[in-house]
């Protein structure tokens, strides 16, 4: 989620006194049928987007990110955690094993999310304050950053399935633009105006199509990826002024996990991102949506109430929540590599959290730069990167 500095800075404030002063957060009413939904299966496996890798297990599309499922691409990477500071353009960066800051390093103008890339071999800071923009690639053997690329308004950086594409969200310009992930030379563009905070995507089990988040409009739009056009629209209608953020593909393929702020849920869709199916109540600011590493479980950050949802990645039903004691505001983040930890960025409270993922228990809060966002965990299992904060297959 893109603010302004100085309005995220505002925000911050507001929810620390509101949290200080016991001031509740506006109150939806959300009525959801969390049963098990009529999910749509997932396209056929051998049917995939020319040139995907073909996938490992066809019932989980995260079977190779399983703990020491190392590509090659991670031998001699740094096991470091990479936090971009919004409001201070710089990134944090913390050794895992002692949850201490060992460096910090320049993000460009407002850093918002660090992206491996496809081949794993690359880190990119991606820094928006428009009208300018920056991807600074960082090697993670040494955990130190090169010469950024000059890129408009990278909010948010994803990669085609099969690779030959990386796409830059260009949320300011409600554009998806498509750039050669090598030389960085521009593709084409693919203009969403009806999408206002274009921001997060997943693509189906195909690799055929992706789901992406319309922040600001309250829906949701479905990306032909070979085609490179728009095929869908979704209105949302948990809530008048819904706010979608993550959007995730469930491990067996299914079903789409769409994370909503205002209406502090999951929204569920099929796996064929054709059709809404239902609603699942998390928390207030639903956020950030990862997965354990054996599949079974989805964890949902709830920025608004300090919590961590946890769900079965096969009903969809609540099974736990963990919260952050005295209060936070966990955004985005990832999975430890041996599946142990799950990382979050405190997104007001200017820090990091760690919670252990058999115990729900924090093991600790380290404090960073200000307004942290889409922090990264290196080295990662998996063959390819999808983009975000580590969405691999």
């Amino acid at each position: 989620m893109r603010f302004r500095k100085a309005f995220l800075g505002l925000l911050g404030v507001f929810g620390l006194v509101a949290a200080a002063c016991g001031v509740p957060e506006p109150d939806h009413q959300v009525h959801a049928d969390v049963s098990a939904p009529t999910a749509v299966p997932a396209p056929p496996q051998t049917d995939l987007l020319a040139g995907m890798p073909p996938p490992l297990d066809a019932g989980d599309v995260y079977a190779a990110t399983r703990p020491g499922q190392l590509s090659e691409a991670m031998d001699g990477v740094r096991n470091l955690v990479y936090v971009p500071n919004s409001l201070d353009d710089t990134v944090s960066v913390i050794d895992p094993n002692t949850f201490k800051v060992v460096d910090t390093f320049p993000g460009g103008n407002e850093p918002q999310h660090v992206v491996p890339s496809y081949d794993l071999k690359t880190l990119y800071v991606a820094a928006d304050e428009v009208p300018g923009g920056t991807l600074t690639p960082v090697d993670p053997k040494t955990g130190k950053p090169g010469v950024p690329l000059q890129v408009q308004d990278p909010y948010n950086l994803y990669f085609t399935p099969d690779g030959s594409s990386a796409i830059v969200v260009a949320e300011y310009y409600k554009r998806l633009d498509f750039y050669d992930p090598h030389t960085w030379q521009r593709q084409g563009q693919v203009s969403v105006p009806d999408c206002a905070g274009v921001n997060h995507m997943d693509f189906t089990a195909d690799g055929k199509l992706a789901l992406v988040t319309c922040e600001f409009a309250n829906r949701m739009i479905v990306l032909d990826v070979a085609g490179r056009r728009q095929v869908r629209t979704f209105q949302l209608d948990q809530v008048h002024d819904g706010m979608p953020q993550d959007s995730r593909l469930a491990p067996d393929g299914s079903t789409f996990y769409v994370a909503d702020m205002m209406a502090g849920g999951v929204y569920l869709f099929d796996g064929a991102a054709s059709r809404q199916i239902g609603f699942v109540p998390t928390g207030k600011g639903a956020h950030g949506i990862y997965f354990s590493r054996d599949s079974r479980r989805v964890f949902v950050a709830n920025r608004g109430e300090g919590s961590v949802s946890v769900l079965d990645s096969t009903t969809h039903q609540p099974i736990g929540k963990w919260q952050v004691p005295g209060g936070g505001s966990p955004d985005m983040g990832g999975v430890s590599a041996d599946g142990k930890q799950l990382w979050l960025s405190g997104r007001y409270h200017n820090e990091v959290y760690v919670f252990d993922t058999d115990t729900g228990h924090l093991l600790a809060r380290i404090r960073v730069g200000a307004g942290p966002h889409g922090l990264t965990y290196m080295p990662q299992p998996g063959r390819y990167s999808l983009g975000h904060t580590g969405n691999l297959r």
